[in-house]
C-alpha cells in the first residue's frame, strides 16, 4: 500500500454515524390510517427523483411536503410529517467515539446527501457533529454524492491536495467516486472493520 500523508478524514453521516430506518415511520403513519405506510414507501420508491430533487436543493420543502402529504393520502398534517419523517435516526455511539481521537491530528468533515427537513427536525442538533470543522449538506451545496463538485467542495475548504483526504462511506459508489479524484476511501461496513482500516493507515 502507498504511503500516503493524511490531512482530512471526510465521514458519511448516514449509516455511519447515524443509522436510519423508515420502519419507524411507518409504523407511525399507519396508526393514522392502516397500511398508509407501505403504500407510501412504494410510492416512495418509484418517484425516487423527487428525493433526489429534494436532496440537490431543485424543489422547495413545501413542494416537497405536498408530494409527501399526497402518497399518505393527506393523513397527517405537514409538521406531523416532518417530526415523523425525521424520527428515524439512532446515533452509532461507538464511531462517534472516534471523531474526538481523530479530530486530535486530522480536519474533520462530513458529506452527505441529505435534506432541509431531516437537518431540521432530525440530525440537526446532534453534539458530536460540532467535531466536525464543515458539513457539506447536499441541499446547501446543491450538489450529491456521487457527483464529484460535492468532494470538491471539501477540498476547496480545506485547502489541501486531493491525496491527503480519506472518505469513509457505506456506499461503494460514492466511495469510488473520492477515489477517482485522487482521495483515499474506505467503505464502511462495521466499526471493528473501520477501526482496523484505520490503523492499518496509521490514523488511529
Amino acid at each position: 500500500m502507498n504511503k500516503r500523508k493524511y490531512s482530512v478524514i471526510v465521514f458519511d453521516l448516514g449509516q455511519v454515524l447515524l443509522r436510519f430506518d423508515y420502519k419507524y415511520f411507518v409504523e407511525k403513519v399507519n396508526k393514522h390510517k392502516p397500511g398508509i405506510g407501505e403504500k407510501f414507501l412504494q410510492l416512495y420508491k418509484d418517484n425516487y427523483s423527487t428525493h433526489r430533487d429534494f436532496e440537490k436543493g431543485l424543489l422547495t420543502e413545501d413542494k416537497f411536503i405536498n408530494i409527501m402529504l399526497g402518497y399518505l393520502d393527506n393523513c397527517i398534517d405537514g409538521e406531523t410529517f416532518c417530526k415523523y419523517w425525521s424520527d428515524i435516526f439512532t446515533p452509532d455511539e461507538r464511531v462517534i467515539s472516534l471523531l474526538p481521537l481523530l479530530k486530535e491530528n486530522y480536519q474533520l468533515y462530513l458529506i452527505s446527501n441529505t435534506n432541509s427537513i431531516h437537518k431540521e427536525y432530525g440530525f440537526g442538533n446532534y453534539e458530536f457533529l460540532k467535531l466536525f470543522d464543515k458539513l457539506i449538506l447536499s441541499h446547501e451545496v446543491k450538489f450529491i454524492k456521487p457527483e464529484e463538485e460535492i468532494y470538491l467542495e471539501v477540498e476547496k475548504v480545506s485547502g489541501f491536495s486531493p491525496e491527503e483526504h480519506i472518505f469513509i462511506d457505506d456506499i461503494l459508489e460514492y466511495v469510488d467516486a473520492a477515489k477517482k479524484l485522487g482521495w483515499d476511501g474506505i467503505q464502511f461496513v462495521g466499526y471493528d472493520d473501520l477501526v482496523a482500516n484505520l490503523k492499518m493507515r496509521k490514523l488511529l
